[in-house]
């Protein structure tokens, strides 16, 4: 019991692994599925304002070097009448440098460049002659850069750079991006509980059809799993049930067949023992000792009639189907009748055959001996001395139908239903009497079944009973003509 709880439990484990794992394979995925979405929206919506502020602010900077490029002379007080002439620029600052990078204007006042070398990145770029802008968002605040050559007459005589913080936008962006952040954090703390929740729900499912599986390994075959739902869990347990109503019907019929089968065994055996204790035990005259002994005998035959039978049907029930033949039942009828004509004229029981010709079957040639063996034979066992037996072989639609009558006692109309069944025999002194087992009609009942065919019994106590075999008719013409 250790070593199973053990196996069990480092299933479980092994199984709530997975389980763990495939969630964890789904929230990485969507973290890099959101992570990359927040990433995109970000980079997006600081590119809107990036391509609005370089827009704005180059176009400043193109502004103001128009105006100075049309200047005589570019000193500190043409710079700052040309800038105080275009008003306000909403910028926080502006320097204007020669050709040399010397600054000649700057709006601020403190620590102020005019009469110094400027040597910006961006003033660099633009006494190269391109236009140049730069933007860093820092803490709520963009912090924007730009700057454009002054070209007079095709000469380079200066640059304009302009410096801008924007709070208004710089907040508005910061707070786009922390928004989209929170929102991503949100959706995959969401994700993850989904994602435990639902692994939970599903392993917690499976793990009903786990322990029902436990419950149907330790032989309680009624079990049943109730999983719920339409999905395919729902149908894996509908399937399960149908696996464990199966192996109930295949446990109920073992354990009934092993019941009546040592039932019955037990009869003959326990026959043969009285016997022999009775001869070993009593001085008997050799007449008695031989009639005993032969009464021994014939209860060794019993009980070996009936370990064939039980071996026909066990070997009927687990063989898969042979090949078939197309047999005529015709031909297989006459030689049931002759081979049990010698016991029907002991018991003075005349067999009456009406057999129609061309009546081919697809069958196994011996299950169809078998098949009218046993019923010719019960019908001569069970019938009345110098009763009758009529055998009818006839053709109904497609089907070829043989009926075995017989003039005997019959049968009560409770037990009809239960003739076929192994073991069964509706007056037990008799059939012991005649060699019966129970098990003829249940043999028939398989072999009949096997090869696509029906069986059925009608009977009326005092008159007679008629079994009815029906098998399909291979038609060799037709198929030929196919």
């Amino acid at each position: 019991m250790a070593i199973i709880s053990e196996n069990k439990t480092t299933a479980y484990v092994r199984y709530g692994n997975t389980q763990f794992r495939y969630a964890m394979i789904y929230v990485l995925v969507t973290f890099v599925v959101l992570t990359f979405l927040n990433i995109y929206s970000s980079e997006s919506s600081q590119g809107l304002v990036y391509e609005s502020k370089k827009s704005s602010m180059v176009e400043k900077c193109l502004l103001a070097g128009n105006e100075i490029a049309n200047l005589d002379i570019l000193n500190t007080t043409s710079a700052a009448s040309v800038v105080s002439q275009m008003g306000n620029l909403n910028v926080d600052r502006i320097i204007i440098t020669n050709q040399s990078g010397l600054a000649v204007y700057d709006s601020y006042a403190d620590n102020n460049a005019v009469g110094r070398y400027v040597l910006f990145p961006e003033i660099v770029q633009a006494m190269n002659g391109n236009d140049v802008f730069t933007m860093q968002p820092q803490n709520g605040i963009i912090k924007s850069h730009a700057a454009t050559p002054v070209v007079s007459y095709g000469t380079l005589i200066g640059c304009v750079y302009i410096m801008e913080y924007d709070a208004d936008q710089g907040a508005l962006l910061k707070s786009l991006q922390d928004n989209v952040f929170t929102i991503t954090l949100i959706l995959e703390i969401a994700v993850l509980l989904f994602s435990l929740i639902y692994s939970h729900i599903f392993s917690g499912r499976l793990q009903r059809i786990m322990n029902s599986m436990r419950i149907i390994q330790e032989g309680d075959y009624s079990h049943k799993v109730n999983m719920g739902g339409h999905d395919e869990l729902t149908f894996l347990g509908d399937k399960f049930n149908d696996l464990t109503e199966r192996l109930q019907s295949s446990e109920r019929k073992r354990s009934q067949f092993v019941s009546d089968a040592s039932h019955e065994l037990k009869t003959p055996l326990a026959s043969i023992k009285l016997l022999s204790d009775s001869i070993l035990q009593n001085n008997m005259d050799m007449e008695t000792v031989r009639e005993f002994v032969e009464d021994i005998g014939n209860e060794a035959d019993r009980l070996n009639r009936m370990t064939q039978k039980l071996l026909s049907l066990s070997r009927i029930e687990s063989q898969e189907d042979g090949d078939c033949e197309i047999v005529s039942i015709v031909p297989t009828t006459e030689r049931v009748v002759r081979m049990l004509s010698a016991i029907a004229e002991k018991n003075e029981i005349t067999i009456e055959t009406n057999l129609e010709d061309d009546c081919s079957i697809l069958i196994l040639e011996d299950d169809l001996y078998q098949i009218i063996f046993n019923l010719v034979e019960n019908g001569i066992k069970y019938n009345t001395h110098g009763g009758k037996l009529n055998i009818l072989l006839c053709k109904e639609e497609d089907n070829a139908v043989l009926r075995v009558t017989d003039t005997g006692v019959g049968i009560p109309e409770d037990a009809l239903s239960h003739v076929f069944e192994r073991f069964y025999r509706v007056d037990k002194a008799r059939s012991r009497q005649s060699g019966g087992s129970g098990l003829g009609l249940s043999i028939v009942r398989n072999m009949v079944e096997r090869n696509n065919g029906t069986i059925q019994v009608e009977s009326v106590v005092g008159i007679g009973s008629t079994f009815t075999v029906t098998f399909p008719i291979f038609d060799t013409e037709e198929d030929n003509l196919t």
